[in-house]
């Protein structure tokens, strides 16, 4: 029964998928609907320019539209929607989307979005006609267009009467203007520089400004030539000869009492004093001055600009101590600027200054099972200025399932962190007062925590963590954290007998890591670009870089205090009697998102990075050495199960020993990973949200690079062996999407295996042979891991 069941296990995936596509495949929905009606199984539009093919089909209605290929949002549909062989009319549940049944109005209304689409685009003489062709309830459209001749202008001509504003548009237009003579009559043009002419009128001081006053004429010169004219009017304001350009005056801030507003029963009397011509009001009695004021862009005497309005909103939402941002300008008629001045009025209401999350997760993958509960305690204004404070406590556990053992009956890994974080939003730099970015907040951030980790029966860890960072943006793509401070102490015990650690080190080289006692002082500095698209579908590719450096300047400290070198020591200096570390680590993650249509897309991921010490150190930290596998890196592996190299747990000379050392042996000090994933939408209705799938492939493994005890040839990096050391895996992913974040399965399957040598290492061919002899003699020899061939992955978020 226990073999009948693990083989079902294992068989159960490829033998619902196929079963899946048949059921997708073989159902027809012609069967529940009235023999009255046609479900549009296809449409065709015809005769219509390459480039405006796509756009033309957004105007056929929605639902007259096939679904996709495979019908998989029909086939859902009809099993939540049915009953007694018909589509349900009540009480729908909304699962997947129902079938495009055909209907005329439809039809014609397509036809006629179609034909003035074609219209717009310089088609003036475009004809759309349609015919429906019905076979079995099953119906076929096609939109014949007859486009005719294009259209181009022949002459633009402006005609702004506002003289300073005509100056200001010239001196723009040709930055980035669609309109010019010659072109392509198109009306996506005149409406994109209808919002291009508003937006240079709202940064140059015309607060009035609206877009009601931008027109456009064609003229048909000559029906026979092809050829309009195209007339740019920007009126005046009715009655007025131009438009007025206003500047900035006195700004008035006022902070609501509580975060129920302003009561309109209430009278509030203004603060008297004002500070460079900025009155500050806090009724709440909560917020200093200057962290509120210093992102108020509205600066008296500067032109009106809706850019500055727009940066006051975004940088006062960023501050994340008011949930209510309300900016409003009033006219002082009666100023000697002849009423050109405007006075903002921002309003700003408080959010609740405190809050406590408890939040958990099951860690989950196949073979193993935990938990994490952490309490986090937050203070959004903790000394008035805006400054976030954050104190978690986080608990957590591993346990083996599997081999017979009940749930959390063997488990092997606990850990414990506290941690205390100040955030500062704005840069803290001795001696320099550096200008506020002005796409994005800066913050600086205190940051305290201690970590407890334990490995059953073999090690315990402590670190005491401290560090400062700054983080700025340069542009709203670009992204710099920089942690000029990073000091680390960190001390662990083995928990094994003399004898254990004898005849484990020889294939261990991360043991004497565990048990090490040690400082790091260094910085850190991290780049990304374009992680603001990483949730559009477009093309780009992103970049993280970072880069870790430890030990410098302890090691010219050591030098100056006449430590020198002794290259048969493992460390050659100390402070304060503990060897410290030096080392550098930089790593990169690059990738290419390549938009293909809808709800389609193709990444590519290439992860890479090395932990190198040298100085001071031969080697670096436990925790700053790279491991494989897992849910965000080679889906197939669960994490930290891959490599390093070729390196086979065979190797361990006993049960006991591979048990203890579970996820502590395969680490390596080099990584490289890649992934290749296309995405694509199942379900457009899926209990609530979206459902979106996945196909990919991953490869990658971890190595050491240099020579130390416990390191074998075979796990070492070699370029010519690069083939040999890699691991592969495939498979499928499900993503439920409810729009503010995203639920994650991936069923992984492993392709090939590095442990192994040779044509072996194809584990895939093992799949579809004999497979129970495989595990047998797998499990013979590695006494208590068994070989699995899927791996199942949870998460939130996407992979990458």
């Amino acid at each position: 029964m226990k073999a009948y069941r693990l083989i079902f296990r294992e068989y159960s995936i490829t033998a619902i998928l196929p079963l899946f596509i048949v059921l997708i495949a073989g159902c027809s929905s012609t069967k529940y609907i009235e023999d009255y009606q046609s479900i549009v199984k296809k449409v065709t539009i015809d005769s219509v320019d390459k480039p405006f093919e796509e756009e033309a089909y957004n105007y056929v209605q929605k639902d007259i539209r096939p679904n996709s290929k495979f019908g998989i949002n029909i086939f859902f549909y009809n099993l939540f929607n049915t009953k007694d062989g018909k589509y349900k009319t009540t009480n729908i549940k909304p699962i997947g989307s129902p079938p495009p049944i055909l209907d005329s109005a439809l039809v014609e209304i397509s036809r006629s979005q179609i034909e003035k689409f074609l219209k717009s685009k310089g088609y003036f003489d475009a004809r759309v006609g349609s015919n429906i062709e019905v076979e079995e309830q099953r119906a076929s459209i096609l939109f014949k267009a007859t486009p005719g001749a294009l259209y181009h202008v022949d002459k633009l001509s402006l005609q702004i009467p506002d003289k300073a504003l005509q100056d200001i548009y010239n001196t723009f237009k040709k930055g980035d203007t669609r309109l010019r003579d010659g072109m392509r009559y198109d009306e996506d043009s005149l409406v994109y520089e209808r919002e291009r002419i508003y937006q240079i009128a709202k940064e140059h001081g015309y607060y009035d400004f609206l877009r009601p006053y931008i027109r456009y004429d064609v003229i048909d010169t000559a029906h026979h030539t092809r050829k309009v004219g195209l007339r740019l009017y920007v009126d005046n304001p009715q009655g007025k000869t131009a438009h007025k350009q206003y500047r900035i005056g006195e700004t008035n801030i006022l902070i609501a009492p509580n975060p129920d507003g302003f009561p309109d029963s209430v009278r509030f009397k203004l603060n008297p004093q004002k500070e460079n011509s900025i009155r500050y009001t806090d009724f709440s009695k909560r917020f200093r001055r200057n962290p509120i004021v210093r992102y108020d862009f509205l600066k008296k005497g500067d032109v009106y600009d809706i850019r500055n309005e727009n940066l006051t909103y975004d940088r006062m939402y960023e501050l994340n101590v008011f949930k209510n941002v309300k900016i409003d300008f009033y006219k002082d008629s009666a100023s000697r600027d002849t009423g050109r001045l405007i006075h903002p009025v921002i309003q700003l209401i408080p959010q609740k200054r405190m809050s406590n999350r408890i939040e958990g997760e099951i860690p989950f993958n196949a073979g193993t099972v935990g938990f994490t509960l952490s309490n986090t305690y937050t203070n959004n204004n903790l000394f008035r200025g805006a400054e976030r404070f954050e104190f978690q406590v986080k608990g957590g556990l591993q346990s083996r399932i599997g081999q017979e053992s009940r749930l959390f009956r063997d488990i092997y890994q606990r850990d414990l962190s506290v941690s205390a974080n100040l955030t500062v939003p704005r840069l803290i730099i001795p001696f320099y007062d550096p200008p506020l970015g002005g796409n994005g907040m800066p913050h600086t951030t205190f940051s305290s925590s201690f970590v407890y980790a334990l490995q059953k029966d073999v090690a315990t860890r402590r670190i005491y963590i401290n560090s400062i960072t700054y983080d700025w943006v340069e542009t709203k793509s670009k992204l710099h954290s920089f942690t000029p401070l990073n000091f680390e102490y960190r001390f662990g015990d083995l928990l094994l007998t003399v004898e254990e650690i004898a005849n484990i080190l020889g294939n261990l080289a991360s043991l004497p890591l565990l048990e090490r006692s040690d400082l790091t002082l260094g910085m850190k500095y991290t780049y990304s670009l374009n992680g603001d698209k990483l949730n559009q579908k477009r093309d780009f590719i992103y970049f993280r870089g970072n880069i870790d450096i430890a030990g410098n300047l302890l090691y010219g400290l050591s030098r100056l205090g006449g430590v020198h070198p002794n290259p048969n020591a493992r460390f050659y200096g100390t402070i304060l009697g503990l060897p410290y570390n030096q080392y550098v680590r930089p790593e990169v993650d690059v990738r290419w998102y390549k938009s293909l249509g809808g709800n389609r897309q193709f990444v590519a991921r290439l992860n890479a990075g090395i932990g190198y010490g040298y100085g001071n150190s031969n080697i670096v930290p436990f925790e700053k050495m790279f491991f494989a596998g897992g849910s965000n890196g080679i889906r197939a592996w669960q994490a930290r199960t891959v490599g390093p190299g070729n390196y086979n747990r065979e190797v361990v000379q006993d049960a006991k020993q591979r048990q203890l050392l579970f996820g502590i042996d395969q680490i390596g000090e080099m990584r490289a990973e890649a992934n290749f994933e296309y995405r694509f939408r199942l379900l457009d209705k899926f209990i609530g949200a979206k459902l979106n799938g996945a196909v990919f492939v991953d490869a990658g493994n971890v190595w050491n690079v240099r020579q130390g005890p416990g390191k074998s040839a075979p796990t070492f990096f070699k370029l010519d062996k690069l083939a040999q050391q890699l691991a592969v895996g495939t498979g499928v992913g499900f993503r439920y999407d409810v729009e503010y974040f995203v639920f994650r399965f991936d069923i992984g399957l492993k392709l090939k295996d590095p442990q192994f040598a040779g044509s072996d290492q194809w584990v895939i061919a093992k799949y579809f042979g004999d497979t129970r002899a495989f595990k047998d003699d797998y499990y013979a020899r590695h006494e208590p891991d068994r070989y699995r061939f899927f791996q199942y992955n949870f998460g939130i978020g996407m992979p990458f």
